[in-house]
C-alpha cells in the first residue's frame, strides 16, 4: 500500500490551497483518513481527520478554515485550506488506517507535501 500526497506549493497569505492524498495497492478498506503537519524541529501535529462514516475533527488552529473530505470511490481524501496564514507553512502528511485484508489493518503515511506561505 502506498499513499501519495500532492497539491503543496507556494500560496499567498489569505489564499486557498487543496491537498490531495490517494491510497493505492492491495486495499480492503480505508478508514480514519487524516492530515498532519510538521515543521522542522517540531513534532508532527494532527490537523484534520475524517472516518469512514464521514465524521470529522479538526485541530483548533485550523477549525473553520480547513475542510477535510473524502472520495470513497477513489480511496482519496482532501484538505481544502482557506485563509492560509504564515503559521500554516509546513510539510503536510496524509495518513490512514488501511485494512489490507478483512482481518489485517495498518497505519500508513504519505511522503509529505510542502506548503510555503509568502507574499
Amino acid at each position: 500500500v502506498q499513499l501519495q500526497a500532492s497539491g503543496g506549493g507556494l500560496v499567498r497569505p489569505g489564499g486557498p490551497l487543496r491537498l490531495s492524498c490517494e491510497a493505492s495497492g492491495t486495499i480492503f478498506s480505508v478508514n480514519n483518513m487524516g492530515w498532519y503537519r510538521q515543521v522542522a524541529g517540531n513534532q508532527r501535529k494532527m490537523i484534520a481527520y475524517i472516518n469512514s462514516n464521514g465524521s470529522k475533527r479538526y485541530a483548533d488552529s485550523v477549525a473553520g478554515r480547513f475542510t477535510v473530505s473524502r472520495d470513497g470511490t477513489k480511496n482519496s481524501w482532501y484538505l481544502d485550506m482557506t485563509n492560509i496564514q504564515a503559521e500554516d507553512a509546513s510539510v503536510y502528511y496524509c495518513t490512514a488506517a488501511i485494512a489490507t485484508t478483512a482481518s489485517e489493518r495498518q497505519i500508513f503515511w504519505g511522503q509529505g507535501t510542502l506548503v510555503t506561505v509568502s507574499s
